[in-house]
């Protein structure tokens, strides 16, 4: 395989899958980046179903398109359709990691690539149809998704990629100036300590039990505002503004700002600014990492090893139960077998250490 596949195509042509969500889209830019430094001819196009991703992806130079399909909110004729326009236009797919559904490897085997990459999944692979991909890795659970996603575009390849870039987040000139007009606005200087939140998370297969309590984000902000007079600046999609406003009138203060805009690049761009960022385990941890902030991580059930921010410094806050971590990747939905307190890692984790995790950084 490797090279000896490559050389007989003039013009290689690959399409990145990346369906499962904003923060697996982001982390797998280090391994994009890496297949176009050693395919420059190459043209690499991307299919993704979040708006939020495509914004990122069409901020990256050297992507030849990224086209979005809104596969949830489509019927399968439509959907099948869309995806038999995509058919035999591209010498090889890539399912980024983590994407083990059979909805995904469906659609990488319609396409009709003669090379299909994809993880091997040690849970629910078979089930999930994860034998219609033909180039492969065995998951990790030692590993990053970045560094998963690193080893299949190696095995794909047939080569080693070195050193891993970071993240990949990039901004236009609007953006830019949206920055600079937003934390004016707000009246905030560059000799504040501000604090970023975000309190939400993805809410499919149950994962919405991965989030912290909307009163213990609450408690965190009035203490920071009383002790550290910190401004704390909310973060989000507009899916969780009610939750930003619920927090906000908690606390209380004028220091306490929801930030409303209309587009996720805009709201990064704000983010750019925060000294440290409190964040459940979601895409906008990832994209805190790519902005290289200092991130206090609240974790319960998930493998750290997997999503813990990337190249960048930050401290996780967690119980460490015996129990944890008891999420690892598999199409089932997030579930606690615990008798006493259901989702106890995340349930107890007091204030205290969430706050005392933050003032290491302030330190």
């Amino acid at each position: 395989m490797g090279r000896s596949f490559y050389k007989r195509h003039m013009k290689l042509k690959i399409l990145v899958l990346a369906l499962s969500g904003i923060g697996d889209a982001l982390m797998f830019t280090p391994a994009l980046l890496r297949l176009m430094e050693k395919n420059p001819s190459a043209e690499i196009d991307i299919l993704v179903m979040f708006k939020g991703a495509r914004d990122i992806y069409q901020r990256i130079p050297g992507i030849a398109n990224v086209h979005y399909y809104d596969f949830i909110n489509s019927n399968s004729l439509s959907t099948l359709k869309y995806v038999l326009s995509l058919r035999k236009k591209y010498n090889a797919t890539i399912n980024v990691y983590p994407s083990n559904r059979k909805e995904y490897n469906i659609i990488s085997f319609l396409l009709g690539a003669k090379k299909r990459a994809a993880v091997n999944y040690l849970r629910k692979d078979f089930a999930n149809l994860g034998f219609l991909n033909n180039v492969t890795i065995i998951e990790d659970d030692s590993l990053h998704n970045v560094e998963e996603n690193i080893k299949l575009c190696e095995k794909l390849l047939g080569e080693s990629f070195g050193e891993i870039p970071p993240l990949q987040i990039n901004f236009n000139e609007e953006e830019i100036s949206f920055e600079a007009k937003y934390l004016h606005k707000q009246k905030i200087s560059r000799d504040d300590l501000v604090i970023g939140f975000h309190p939400g998370c993805a809410v499919f297969k149950n994962h919405i039990n991965r989030r912290w309590e909307p009163g213990n984000f609450a408690e965190l902000g009035k203490r920071l505002i009383e002790k550290q007079n910190a401004k704390v600046l909310l973060f989000g999609g507009p899916d969780e503004s009610n939750l930003r406003e619920e927090i906000v009138d908690k606390i209380d203060s004028d220091n306490a700002i929801s930030v409303e805009t209309d587009s996720l690049l805009k709201s990064v761009a704000v983010m750019k600014r925060c000294n440290v960022f409190v964040t459940n385990d979601s895409a906008l941890m990832h994209i805190a990492s790519a902005l290289k902030l200092n991130v206090v991580a609240i974790i319960g059930p998930t493998n750290t090893n997997y999503i813990r921010p990337w190249q960048t410094e930050h401290k996780i806050a967690t119980l460490n139960l015996d129990c944890a971590p008891c999420f690892y990747y598999s199409p089932k939905p997030l579930t606690c077998t615990r008798v006493d307190v259901q989702y106890k890692c995340i349930k107890e984790l007091s204030v205290d250490i969430v706050y005392n995790e933050v003032k290491k950084f302030l330190a």
